[in-house]
C-alpha cells in the first residue's frame, strides 16, 4: 500500500564538511524554479492515494525563505492527506525562530527533525557547523512554546579524534532537551566530500564499537527503545515514516536527487538542477523481481530490532523466508534470534549486522 512521501530540498545556506546527499548553496533565484518544478513532477506521478507520512528533507528545508515555504505548502495541498498525518520536516538549528515554526505549524508539519550533531567545539569545526548548547536550548523550548511536541535530534559520533569522553557529554546534553526520538550515526567518509578528499582515515573501529554501545546503554536507561539499528524513541515516537522504508513498503520521492519506490520500481531522480527544471526527473529505474523484494525485506527488515516476522513476510511472497535464505544455520550460530514467528539479528551481534547480511544474502 502507498501512502508515504518523500520530498527532497536540496538548498543549503552552507556545505557540511561530511554531507555525501544531493545539495546545493541556496539561491533565491532557483528556489521559485525549483518549486515550480517539483509541483509539476508531483502532478505528473501522483496518483491520489491517502497519504499518511510526510517527510522534507534535505538538503536544508528551513533555508527556504518564509514566502517559499508557503508556497511549498500550498504544493502539498495536490495531495489527499490523512487526518492523522505525520509530517515531519527537517531544520537547521540555525533558521528556528519564531515566524518559521509559525510557518510550519500553519503549513500542517507536525514532527521536527533537527540535526543538532554535536556540541563539542572540535567536533564542530570539522563539520563546518556552528552553534552551542545555550542556543540549542533557547531554540528547543521555543517549539515548544509553538506547540511542536514530537522532536528528533541527530547525533553524529566517531568523527576523527574523538573520544568516548566527548561523546558522553555530547548524548548528556543532548539528553538535557529531552528529544522525543534521536538518531545517532557513525561518521563514514563518503569520496565526493570535503572530508572524503581530505582523505581523512575513519576511527578505530574498536573505539566505534565501544561509542555504539555505550549509545544504547545509555538511551535505554534513559526510557529510549531502540527500535532501529541508529534510531532511539520515547514511547509511542517512532517515525512511521522511516518505519515505512525499513518494512520495504512503497512511497514516492519527489524532487532533486530523490529515490521513491512505486509499482515494484525502485528509482532515483537526477542530481542534475538543469535537467530537473526542464521537466527530466528521473535518472534511472530499476525493476525489481521478487528475488530482489525479497532480499530488500531482509537486509530493511533486520535494521529493526523487533526483525522480521516470518508469517508476513510468507503471505507476502508465498514462499517462506527459511527456504530461500540460510535461516537455520544462522539461527545455531546465534547470529539470528527466533522466537514465536518472528526471526531477528541477534541484538548483541547488531553491530555486525553487514557481515551477517552478507551470509544470508
Amino acid at each position: 500500500m502507498l501512502e508515504s512521501v518523500y520530498i527532497h530540498i536540496p538548498f543549503c545556506k552552507s556545505i557540511c564538511s561530511y554531507c555525501d546527499f544531493c545539495k546545493l548553496l541556496y539561491n533565491g533565484s532557483w528556489a521559485t524554479k525549483y518549486l515550480n518544478a517539483l509541483l509539476a513532477e508531483i502532478n505528473d506521478s501522483y496518483r491520489g492515494e491517502v497519504i499518511k507520512t510526510i517527510y522534507i528533507g534535505g538538503g536544508t528545508p528551513s533555508a527556504l525563505s518564509e514566502k517559499e515555504l508557503k508556497y511549498l505548502f500550498e504544493i502539498i495541498k495536490v495531495l489527499n492527506l490523512s487526518d492523522d498525518i505525520e509530517f515531519s520536516f527537517e531544520c537547521n538549528l540555525g533558521d528556528i525562530n519564531e515566524e518559521l515554526l509559525g510557518v510550519l505549524r500553519d503549513g500542517g508539519v507536525n514532527r521536527l527533525s533537527i540535526g543538532i550533531q554535536s556540541f563539542d567545539k572540535e567536533k564542530l569545526a570539522f563539520m563546518e557547523r556552528y552553534h552551542d548548547f545555550d542556543d540549542a536550548r533557547d531554540k528547543i523550548d521555543l517549539c515548544h512554546r509553538v506547540g511542536f511536541n514530537n522532536i528528533n535530534m541527530d547525533l553524529i559520533y566517531g568523527i576523527p579524534g574523538e573520544t568516548l569522553n566527548i561523546l558522553k557529554k555530547d548524548l548528556g546534553l543532548i539528553l538535557k532537551l529531552k528529544p522525543d526520538h534521536i538518531s545517532t550515526y557513525s561518521l563514514i567518509v563518503e569520496d565526493n566530500t570535503k572530508v572524503g578528499i581530505s582523505k581523512i582515515n575513519p576511527i578505530d573501529e574498536d573505539l566505534d564499537y565501544e561509542m555504539y554501545s555505550y549509545i544504547s546503554r545509555k538511551l535505554k536507561s534513559k526510557g529510549y527503545k531502540h527500535y532501529e539499528i541508529s534510531n532511539f524513541a520515547l514511547t509511542n515516537h517512532e517515525s512511521k515514516h522511516n518505519l515505512k522504508y525499513w518494512n520495504n513498503l512503497e512511497y514516492y520521492g519527489f524532487g532533486l536527487g530523490a529515490s521513491g519506490y512505486v509499482d515494484s520500481i525502485r528509482y532515483e531522480n537526477t542530481r542534475n538542477l538543469t535537467k530537473y527544471l526542464s521537466g527530466k526527473y528521473m535518472d534511472n529505474q530499476m525493476i525489481l523481481s521478487k528475488q530482489d523484494m525479497m532480499e530488500n525485506e531482509i537486509m530493511l527488515g533486520f535494521r529493526k530490532l523487533e526483525g522480521i516476522d516470518m508469517k508476513e513476510f510468507y503471505l507476502k511472497y508465498q514462499i517462506h523466508m527459511q527456504d530461500v535464505f540460510p535461516i537455520s544455520k544462522l539461527v545455531k550460530s546465534k547470529d539470528l534470534k527466533y522466537k514465536k514467528g518472528v526471526i531477528k539479528i541477534n541484538p548483541d551481534r547488531l553491530y555486525i549486522m553487514n557481515e551477517i547480511l552478507i551470509q544470508l544474502l
